[in-house]
This record gives structure tokens, sequence and C-alpha cells, in this order.
């Protein structure tokens, strides 16, 4: 048993320890979306997302031993391409807009060492500003939990797949926030 457990762990390591992993195209949460649309929002920029650096703690991610990475060079860029695919699909992104949000990721992981149970981890913190005042400025954070596997070949494609729904859960906290609300409205 000893013997088959180490060959496992072998097996695992050795289908992970050289791979890069890229996180998956995000998707809208469509339910939030129809939600907000049911109130006036305003137009809305989206101005810097940080850090912007592959280099920083945030946007480096290792899935057991495999590098995860973003498409877009970093994940704060993953977070503000999803937050503009969110405001297009509201119809209110607009980039001369007076109304405009940054943000900056303050801790963003995908864990699957767990043998049964892999965590996501996203804070956020997200400002609105109107002609230049900040009338809105908070931390957001999402968690989320998904079944994993003892074997490195099942849990690392999961937590890959996993990131979408990390950024969406972060999302739809953010869109729920009343305070966010009234900051983005005309």
């Amino acid at each position: 048993m000893k013997l088959r457990m180490a060959a496992l762990a072998f097996t695992a390591i050795a289908l992970t320890g050289c791979a890069s992993f890229v996180a998956p195209t995000y998707s809208p949460d469509y339910p939030s979306i129809d939600r907000l649309k049911t109130t006036q929002l305003g137009k809305v920029a989206v101005g810097e997302f940080q850090p912007r650096s592959p280099e920083a703690p945030v946007n480096k991610i290792s899935l057991r031993g495999a590098a995860f990475v973003s498409s877009n060079g970093s994940f704060a860029q993953y977070l503000e391409d999803a937050i503009r695919s969110d405001l297009t699909e509201l119809r209110v992104l607009d980039p001369k807009a007076e109304t405009r949000i940054d943000a900056t990721l303050l801790k963003n992981d995908i864990d699957v060492s767990g043998i049964n149970t892999g965590e996501g981890v996203m804070e956020v913190k997200l400002s609105v500003t109107k002609r230049g005042q900040t009338v809105h400025e908070k931390v957001y954070s999402a968690k989320t939990q998904f079944e994993s596997s003892f074997a490195g070949a099942v849990a690392v494609p999961k937590g890959q797949s996993e990131y979408p729904r990390l950024v969406r859960t972060l999302l739809q906290t953010v869109y729920a926030d009343p305070a966010f609300i009234n900051a983005v409205k005309p």
C-alpha cells in the first residue's frame, strides 16, 4: 500500500512539476448581470487594476508545483477584463465616463494541496471615483471550495478550471453591495 501511494505521489509530481497551466476564459454570471440590469447604472470606465507585474505574489499561483498563470499577463488584468466583460454585457462601459472603477488585488490563490477538497481565495480593494473624488472604497473577499483529489493529475486541472468561478464569486459580492451600486449610479 505504501509503495502504491508513493508511486501515485511521484506520478502526480512528474505530471505537474514542469507544466504550466493557464486560467480559463472568464464568463459572466448572468443572474448577477440580470439583477444589475434592474438598477439604473450610469456609464462606468475601468481604471487601473494592480499589481500588473507577473512577479507580484498575487500574480503567482502554484498548483502542486505547476505554474498557474493568466493569459493576460497578470491576475489583476484577468480581474480587470472580467469587470470589463460584465460592464459591456450591461451596456454601461464607457472609457470616457466620469465614474471609474480601480482595484488592487490583495489576495489570490487556488489551493489544491488537500486530499479531497480544494479552495480558492481572493481579496480585492476596489474603489469608485466620480469626477476625481473617491465615492466608494472597500475590500471585497471571496472564498470557494471544490471537490479535489489526492492525485495531482486530477487536482491540478480541477483547480485550474475553478479559477473563473472564484472571480465570479468575488464579483457577485461586489455587485450585490448596495454601496457599490449607489456609487456607480448616475
